[in-house]
């Protein structure tokens, strides 16, 4: 392949670790997801982490556990703020959930949430802001902390596509009350599929846990913020006390997950090294838009968005001519969100106008970034546009 959106980061050093796991029988989550957990989040100076089988079952349980928290920080018809550009699983569990889904537009020069409209669209309803940390790219986070200080606001961080990014210095990830991140095949680092869900609250932390494992009480500490705990396993591995699921990951998650992280910082080096040049050549070329980093990036992809004159006809021909060139591209992330079918079936509002959002459907595509040098692919998507503009 010229570009493929994905790749493997794997080595021999995984496939090692899955056959220790297979030599010793146990599959399922177990010493070596506990280890991966307390790393995770080490990584982040965060204080805890849970782990799950997918980053979109670690939005459902970031969500889901505000409904449970003792003080019922969420309830269904509670407004949520959320970016008008990102994939389908930070939305559905707010449906799920039964709350309001409030869209907000996004600054055209970062692709994440626009901060001056979001300033208008806090509420005295808003309960909770969805923050997405898009295509690597934090938020500003001074500003967004700012105009929710003095209020009572959740704030859910999903960075499913940003592992190892900084603001300020500080991980995203770890800016909200929750912060969510994706192991899948295509982002930075693996576990084939699985996510992780990071925390400082303990109540919350003990919460996640229950709810990961059916509702039950076997996974929590004795000492615990839900519940008198017992030391007896005949009654304790099968008592439920929350209304959960089963979103534990494998042994092997957790085991393809230590090597993982050992090499992170080398993939997302890499990522910068490739990023640097991506803005060096599109930073001045006047047919299409790249974003405005923000903070540390950790280049999920490379996104490129036609300027204004252009239309979506120009981006199939663009499209056409990559995929003769072996250069794979989808549209950034999920577009305008709101133009897919399945907001039909929310509760939703749409504040004000999503005009860059829409642009962005309309004229935008990605392109993979990787953890090894992509220059000579970048100079040919760069002919790609003199060719066909």
């Amino acid at each position: 392949m010229g570009l493929p959106l994905a790749m493997s980061t794997w080595g021999v050093e995984e496939l090692n670790a899955i056959q220790k796991v297979v030599d010793s029988g146990q599959f399922t989550m177990n010493k070596n997801v506990e280890i991966f957990e307390e790393r995770f989040a080490s990584y982040h100076n965060s204080k805890y982490c849970v782990m799950v089988n997918s980053g979109s079952s670690a939005n459902l349980l970031a969500v889901a556990a505000f409904f449970h928290h003792s003080s019922k920080r969420l309830k269904r018809g509670d407004e949520v703020i959320v970016p008008a550009i990102s994939w389908a699983t930070t939305y559905s569990p707010l449906y799920h959930y039964g709350l309001k889904v409030k869209f907000v537009d996004v600054d055209s020069k970062t692709l994440n949430i626009d901060c001056d409209v979001l300033k208008r669209a806090i509420s005295n309803k808003t309960k909770a802001i969805f923050l997405v940390n898009l295509l690597g790219n934090p938020n500003k986070f001074d500003i967004i902390n700012n105009a929710v200080d003095g209020k009572d606001i959740i704030i859910i961080e999903d960075n499913c596509e940003s592992l190892g990014a900084t603001f300020m210095g500080k991980k995203t990830g770890s800016f909200g009350d929750v912060g969510t991140s994706s192991l899948f095949f295509s982002h930075h680092i693996s576990t084939m599929e699985g996510g992780a869900i990071i925390t400082d609250d303990d109540e919350i932390y003990h919460i996640l846990l229950s709810l990961r494992s059916h509702g039950w009480t076997r996974h929590l500490p004795i000492d615990n913020t839900l519940c008198k705990k017992g030391d007896d396993p005949f009654y304790e591995s099968f008592r439920f006390i929350l209304p959960g699921y089963n979103l534990r990951p494998l042994e092997l998650s957790g085991a393809i997950g230590l090597e993982q992280l050992e090499k992170l910082d080398s993939f997302i080096h890499q990522r910068r090294e490739n990023a640097t040049y991506y803005q060096k050549i599109f930073r001045t070329n006047d047919k299409v838009c790249i974003p405005d980093e923000v903070g540390s990036s950790s280049w999920f992809a490379f996104p490129f968005v036609l300027n204004r004159n252009y239309s979506d006809k120009d981006r199939r021909k663009i499209i056409k001519e990559f995929y003769k060139n072996q250069i794979e591209c989808r549209p950034i992330v999920a577009g305008n969100f709101v133009r897919n079918k399945a907001v039909e079936w929310f509760d939703y509002e749409v504040f004000e106008n999503l005009s860059n959002a829409d642009w962005v459907h309309q004229n935008g595509f990605m392109v993979g970034n990787h953890h090894y040098d992509i220059t000579k692919e970048l100079d040919k998507i760069q002919n790609i546009f003199e060719e066909i503009l």
